[in-house]
């Protein structure tokens, strides 16, 4: 006879999810920054997507490997931590070695190594990142799975925070260098990537110690409305075989991923660009001067605003939920951050620079929706036994779209916008409200409001 799921208190949920507090940091200062530092070691503006393709390439590979096999994971750490853990300790080497590449440029030149440090980052944070959605689905029964993930998408907002001003504070708050010599790394940015890679090892190790993560048997035992069968041993050609086979709600929601995630990855690769030449007014060869620094920094504050919002309003997204449906939060969600990237057009010098924080607000609220929505709604169309390499098959759709974008979104920017990668930022805000749309066509397998 198969058993419920015992339920978590909120400290327990808080715990097992920390350690994405300290992934997320890292990924903050990565997405707020790596172009930047492309940059400024001699990337173009029209080449820096394809810099970035590295990121949803790992992904698209690692994820669902990592899926498949923690799944068939047991050893003396659990059934998800020791995936989570050693994506942890690479994503700090990368973290560590990325804006310190000109150090190893007698070896090749610094930006083929920064790129290189964006791949190792990458592929770790998916390392870390997948098992974390399947140990919120492993651990919670159904009527707590929107909770843990608005809990996750908390931690991930506060990280992120943190990841995002960190570079701003210690420049502007400590007196750190914000500027460097052509081709090199302010030393406020080195050492907001230090302190980012202890975090991130540091918040891990608190979930690892603190979690503890159900047995095989008593997987089988909590494994509520499938058959029971005999299991096989995993193969390789299996994850094939699953993604033939994903569940129809995945499909539908693979729509809304990639107007959602071609929407965010044309934000982070192009906002610092996009701020630099329409609101600073400089010219896209400018990458050394103090107003193109200040540009940069200023892109981690309003990363931080979106990312703070968006760690308080993941709360509120349960509670919204319950009263109007998963569907129509999202949607209503994805609209708002739309609109609040279509905004920044708008704003056209540095003395309105404040103004890039009200726009952040809706993108916050579509970030907090983003990171917990598809999730929940996914969650219950998944059969618990492949949980894992479900969660990792669905970021597939999450990768795919940023691949689209890093082929093509440079050209697009250079040809058909001008070098005008405001626009790329636009666009960003018109796909955000397509996926709104598209959201409401989403089967909800276990939404507690029927639509």
């Amino acid at each position: 006879m198969r058993k419920t799921k015992p339920r978590l208190s909120f400290w327990d949920i808080w715990n097992m999810s920390f350690g994405f507090l300290g992934i997320q940091m890292g990924f903050a200062l990565q997405n707020a920054n790596a172009s930047r530092i492309l940059q400024t070691f001699g990337a173009d503006v029209e080449h820096l997507s394809w810099f970035w393709l590295v990121a949803p390439i790992t992904g698209m590979i690692v994820q669902p490997i990592i899926g498949h096999y923690s799944d068939q994971t047991w050893n003396r750490l659990g059934r998800r931590r020791p995936y989570f853990l050693t994506g942890a300790v690479l994503a700090s080497i990368g973290l560590i070695l990325m804006p310190n590449a000109p150090a190893f440029a007698t070896y090749m030149p610094a930006l083929w190594i920064g790129a290189g440090m964006l791949m190792v980052m990458d592929a770790s944070f998916n390392v870390a990142m997948e098992p974390f959605r399947a140990l919120v689905a492993d651990k919670l029964p159904t009527d707590q799975r929107t909770l843990g993930f608005s809990v996750q998408t908390l931690l991930i907002g506060i990280g992120a925070v943190v990841g995002s001003w960190l570079p701003y504070v210690l420049s502007n708050w400590f007196g750190f260098d914000e500027i460097a010599g052509p081709g090199e790394v302010p030393l406020s940015l080195k050492l907001s990537f230090f302190v980012g890679a202890g975090i991130l090892v540091s918040t891990i190790i608190w979930t690892v110690v603190t979690t503890k993560e159900y047995s095989p048997e008593e997987q089988e035992m909590y494994m509520e409305d499938e058959p029971e069968i005999d299991a096989e041993p995993a193969r390789f050609i299996d994850i094939f075989k699953d993604f033939a086979n994903m569940p129809s709600t995945m499909k539908q929601l693979g729509l809304v991923q990639f107007f959602s995630w071609f929407a965010l990855f044309s934000m982070w690769v192009f906002t610092t660009p996009a701020l630099a030449q329409h609101v600073w007014g400089l010219s896209p060869d400018d990458t050394s001067s103090a107003a193109f620094n200040e540009a940069g920094d200023y892109v981690g504050v309003i990363f931080g605003v979106y990312n703070l919002v968006a760690a308080i309003f993941a709360m509120a997204l349960p509670v919204i939920a319950a009263k109007i449906g998963r569907k129509r939060t999202h949607a209503f969600n994805l609209t708002i951050g739309g609109l609040g990237l279509i905004s920044i057009v708008f704003i056209t010098s540095p003395d309105m620079k404040w103004l890039l924080n009200l726009s952040m607000i809706g993108v916050g609220i579509a970030w907090a929706s983003v990171l917990a929505m598809p999730y929940a709604i996914l969650a219950g169309s998944i059969p618990a036994r492949k949980m894992g390499v479900y969660m990792g098959i669905f970021n597939f759709f999450i990768t795919f779209p940023q691949i689209v974008n890093g082929v093509f979104g440079g050209p697009i920017v250079k040809y058909f916008y001008g070098g005008n990668a405001i626009y790329a930022i636009v666009t960003a805000g018109l796909l955000l409200i397509v996926g709104a749309v598209s959201v409401l066509f989403v089967k909800d397998e276990d939404d507690i409001v029927k639509l």
